[in-house]
């Protein structure tokens, strides 16, 4: 079974810079290795004008859970990590999720 790792942005507080420094993020993203396929969101406004649950959102896409496990204590992914953290000036959440596929 596939394994994903998301990454969940809270709003952040400055969503110019955030997205200013968006695609040196992906890249280092696709660097991680075993990624299969990386997939990003930015999550739509609410209709009545007031803060979303979440900003954005990263999949990075892997074989499985150990390929997942064995990834994220690379160098690349600790780059990668390090810069989520320095990102994320609302915060974040980083899940492991096995995909069911139907």
């Amino acid at each position: 079974m596939s394994t994903k790792i998301t990454v969940i942005y809270d709003n952040p507080t400055n969503a110019g810079a955030f997205e200013a420094d968006y695609q040196d993020h992906l890249a280092l993203a696709r660097k991680v290795p075993g990624v299969q396929k990386l997939e990003s969101a930015k999550v739509w406004p609410k209709e009545d004008g007031s803060a979303t649950p979440a900003y954005r959102l990263l999949d990075l896409h892997f074989q499985d859970y150990d390929a997942a496990s064995t990834a994220v204590t690379t160098a690349e992914a600790g780059a990668f990590l390090s810069n989520v953290f320095e990102l994320a000036t609302g915060g974040v959440r980083i899940v492991f999720a096995d995909i069911e596929e139907s």
